[in-house]
């Protein structure tokens, strides 16, 4: 994963995939466009059908009221391929997102089996991956996908990442977590130093009703995650319609991923 960081610094996206492709090629093979289509393909077997179903809602009242797909994806194994090589192959070759404004995601999933480790990626498309960055990207893996895993739940670890991605690619999320949490630390004590003098200095002037006025409702961002709101991360209806296919969406070599 360091050697293909550093190729999407230097070269373009589509060079990256056309390289990761030309070597994957030779490696292994994707699984096939399911027919009918579906957003909730579980190749492995790890999620009942009632979860199947309850995810599968939920991601296709999301295209619908959209346009943007995310397609989830567990597999038995990887077939001698990468797993980001994986992740952008289906997308690529399923299509998924539409066509023109490449908003699809991929939602990898392998778990452990016969002495290897779990794998995840998260694989946005080219027109999401200004909101969905490598950054968020892995810290939705590491914070609220591995930890579920490790016990065993795959729903609820492929439910949250659903869940904020969800809300990122709505554009409901429009900052970005910082790499380093600890880093905001300072920034708010000296933010909360200077509220508090300013409150002192107003209260002693008599104008401290200038201050208590209530925050504008909604949600923010605390040490790289949101906060207010209904929910940390909000949630989206389930609809019943049926997933109509994928758009012919591309991708370009973004996201993360991680390992358990």
């Amino acid at each position: 994963m360091k050697f293909l960081s550093a190729l999407r610094k230097i070269l373009p996206g589509t060079v990256v995939l056309f390289l990761l492709q030309a070597t994957a090629a030779k490696a292994g093979s994707i699984p096939e466009r399911p027919v009918p289509p579906r957003l909730v393909n579980d190749f492995a077997g790890i999620l009942s059908p009632a979860q199947q179903q309850t995810l599968e809602q939920k991601l296709v009242a999301f295209n619908d009221s959209t346009s943007t797909q995310i397609a989830v994806v567990t597999l038995k194994g990887l077939n001698g391929l990468d797993k980001a090589e994986m992740a952008y192959r289906i997308g690529e070759s399923w299509g998924v997102g539409q066509k023109g404004k490449n908003n699809g995601v991929v939602i990898l999933v392998k778990p452990p089996a016969a002495g290897e480790r779990g794998e995840v990626f998260i694989a946005p498309g080219y027109g999401l991956e200004a909101v969905l960055p490598d950054a968020l990207c892995k810290r939705i893996i590491e914070t609220r996908m591995i930890p579920e895993f490790k016990k065993g739940d795959y729903f609820t670890g492929i439910s949250n990442a659903v869940d904020i991605i969800m809300k990122a690619s709505a554009g409901e999320y429009t900052a970005e977590p910082s790499d380093d949490e600890g880093s905001a630390l300072p920034f708010l004590i000296m933010v909360g130093t200077f509220f508090v003098l300013l409150w002192f200095i107003n209260n002693r002037r008599g104008r401290s009703h200038t201050l208590g006025r209530r925050p504008p409702r909604g949600g923010g961002w605390f040490y790289g995650f949101p906060v207010g709101g209904k929910s940390d991360w909000g949630s989206f209806s389930s609809g019943s319609g049926s997933f109509g296919g994928f758009g012919g969406g591309s991708f370009g070599g973004g996201g993360a991923g991680g390992s358990w």
